[in-house]
């Protein structure tokens, strides 16, 4: 009877999926805007170096790495009438959405201030989407402890994220051509960032308003300090692996800084970048794909398998080189495609490792889990953005002027082949990778029982801080896990 109740409260509608993906559609205007336009807004709006460009990356980067932990950390110990993860997603939004359009509002001051008022406007930005991303992506285990029901539910989220994303790629370079006839670059790029972010704030509301978290910490007073979070991060080997999976996708994001560049100087055309914004708005609808093949295939097998035909693609696509225009739409719509699924297949591999942590620990620590995701996620943008901003100095860009064959030559080797060898060292990191869907599962029963009997225990028989019951941690992670510590 209680299984049958606890079944029916899990039960995710589909109106809440449907939130869920508005989310991250919503919130993904600002990361797509920030992660495809910035640096061109500044090297041929503002007239900042790449270079320079490249150090604020940097710089912003090195501020996240001691931030993100510390807003993991705080998530993880707070939960309200809002609920743990959901009371973020309230108000963050605002925050997302002044902080994307001050990234692209040029005061009329210095250089050098300019510069300053672009590191300060950018590190806000990083700061402020940690306070969503982080919620965002966590919701996911709180809304079920189905494993099947959290793929669909990450599948739906990375559906809605690369909807948002490749909607700004499609729209943006329209909006600013349009608004150029009347206005100035810098006002161009000002007014349709602020019609964007505004539609974006009003998909993520609705996101929050329609979402529920269900799962709750096995413990029924569990609180999360700093040592509690070390540990879940060394406890975690898997979390580590899939955390570097999604930092090496730096390699793509390097394409998707350059990207415009190639439309724009080896095709002649900017426009394209709307084209490309198409290809990655329609491939996301693959990802309705994933809930039908984690059927029949775990999800690493399927992840190789994904990994390896991209680096085959990626290859033939050099080959053939980008003089054939419809060649070269033909191959980025499949290698986007390929590269695409692999998104929520990671995401969802991420989220299963929540449990095998509660298992070791004894605490859940979901917001620890994706904050590590946000972070990745941030510092591969930053790494990118700074190594294309080197990128761009080494092969001799020049803004605004014809290029010369060795630069246009550059930007192909990069937006063909680069992302082959992110595959294969991403093939490296699942080497010897053997947590899988059964590990999961017996990490779930494991603390679905543990869950049990603290309900039939009466409060002084609980102590969290009992070696006894540590031990206990040990033997069943190890029981679930085949990985004694």
């Amino acid at each position: 009877m209680k299984d049958k109740m606890d079944s029916i409260a899990e039960k995710v509608a589909p109106s809440e999926f449907l939130a869920y993906f508005l989310y991250g559609f919503g919130q993904c205007f600002s990361y797509g805007i920030v992660g495809s336009f910035i640096l061109i807004y500044y090297t041929d709006v503002v007239g900042i170096s790449s270079v320079i460009a490249s150090a604020i990356f940097l710089i912003a980067r090195a501020w996240d790495a001691v931030f993100d932990p510390i807003v993991s950390g705080f998530m993880d110990k707070g939960r309200n009438t809002h609920g743990k993860f959901r009371k973020y997603m309230k108000i963050a939004p605002i925050f997302i959405v002044v902080s994307t359009i001050a990234c692209f509002f040029t005061p009329s001051i210095s250089m050098t201030g300019k510069i300053a008022y672009a590191a300060a406007s950018y590190i806000l930005w990083g700061t402020t989407y940690a306070f969503s991303d982080i919620p965002f992506w966590s919701m996911s285990t709180v809304m079920t402890k189905d494993s099947r029901k959290r793929t669909n539910l990450v599948t739906t989220a990375s559906l809605g994220v690369s909807a948002g994303g490749g909607m700004v790629a499609i729209v943006l370079p329209f909006m600013l051509a349009y608004f150029k006839n009347n206005q100035t670059p810098a006002t161009s790029y000002l007014i349709s960032i602020m019609i964007l972010m505004i539609i974006g704030f009003i998909f993520m509301q609705i996101g929050y308003r329609f979402t529920k978290e269900r799962v709750k910490p096995s413990s029924k007073s569990e609180k999360i300090t700093t040592h509690d979070i070390i540990m879940a991060v060394k406890a975690n080997k898997y979390l580590l692996k899939m955390l570097l999976i999604m930092l090496l996708k730096i390699f793509m994001e390097i394409v998707n800084c350059i990207i415009i560049y190639f439309f724009t100087y080896n095709l002649g055309n900017a426009k394209f970048m709307s084209i490309f914004g198409v290809i990655g708005t329609f491939s996301a609808i693959t990802f309705l794909v994933i809930p039908f093949i984690t059927k029949y295939f775990k999800k690493l097998q399927i992840l190789r398998f994904l990994l390896v035909i991209d680096i085959i693609f990626r290859i033939i696509f050099f080959a053939l080189g980008y003089k054939n225009v419809t060649f070269v739409f033909i191959l980025l719509t499949v290698t986007q495609c390929i590269y695409g699924l692999t998104g929520p297949i990671t995401v969802a591999m991420l989220s299963e490792t929540v449990e095998y942590t509660e298992v070791k620990t004894g605490k859940r620590c979901e917001a620890i889990v994706f904050g590590g995701q946000t972070f990745a996620s941030k510092l591969a943008i930053a790494f990118a953005g700074a190594t294309t901003g080197l990128i761009l100095s080494f092969i001799n860009y020049q803004p605004n002027t014809a290029q010369s064959s060795g630069t246009l030559t550059g930007l192909f080797i990069i937006i063909s082949i680069l992302p082959a060898l992110g595959s294969l060292l991403r093939l490296w990191v699942l080497k010897g990778y053997d947590y899988n869907e059964d590990d999961f599962r017996n990490c779930r029963k494991i603390l679905d029982e543990r869950a049990a009997k603290l309900d039939n225990q009466d409060d002084q028989s609980v102590d969290a801080g009992d070696p006894a019951n540590a031990n206990g941690l040990q033997t069943e992670a190890a029981k679930a896990t085949g990985d004694a510590s």
